[in-house]
């Protein structure tokens, strides 16, 4: 009984562990896929006016939204809803910034995926 017993126990403990393990590479994943940053460091970086400084701030806001649904999304899903939230990102960008400052983004926004390995490749 003994034996029965400490053998329960056992697989208890190795089913939370591995639990454990699965909500942290959940959680890991999810945090890659968030594309926050501090808006007043990429002002800075940008050099943006007042008005830019909104309207980059508003359509950043929605690109963090899409790729939060992107990171939720099944495998099969998630590439295709990158793609899409990225180009909608760089083509709204594109508008507000001029040629340097685009250009600057573009390298922030690579350096960013490279990072958090969210390479599309």
């Amino acid at each position: 009984m003994k034996k029965m017993i400490l053998t329960v126990m056992a697989v208890l403990c190795m089913t939370t562990t591995f639990a454990k393990d699965e909500n942290a590479n959940a959680t890991s994943a999810m945090s890659a896929f968030d594309m926050s940053v501090n808006m007043n460091k990429l002002s800075e970086a940008l050099n943006l006016t007042a008005d830019q400084l909104e309207s980059v701030s508003d359509v950043h806001h929605t690109f963090c939204g899409e790729m939060m649904v992107a990171a939720q999304a099944s495998d099969e899903d998630r590439k295709e809803l990158m793609e899409k939230a990225i180009k909608k990102d760089l083509k709204y960008m594109n508008y507000i910034l001029n040629k340097d400052q685009y250009h600057k983004y573009l390298l922030v926004l690579n350096a960013t995926f490279n990072n958090r390995g969210l390479n599309l490749k």
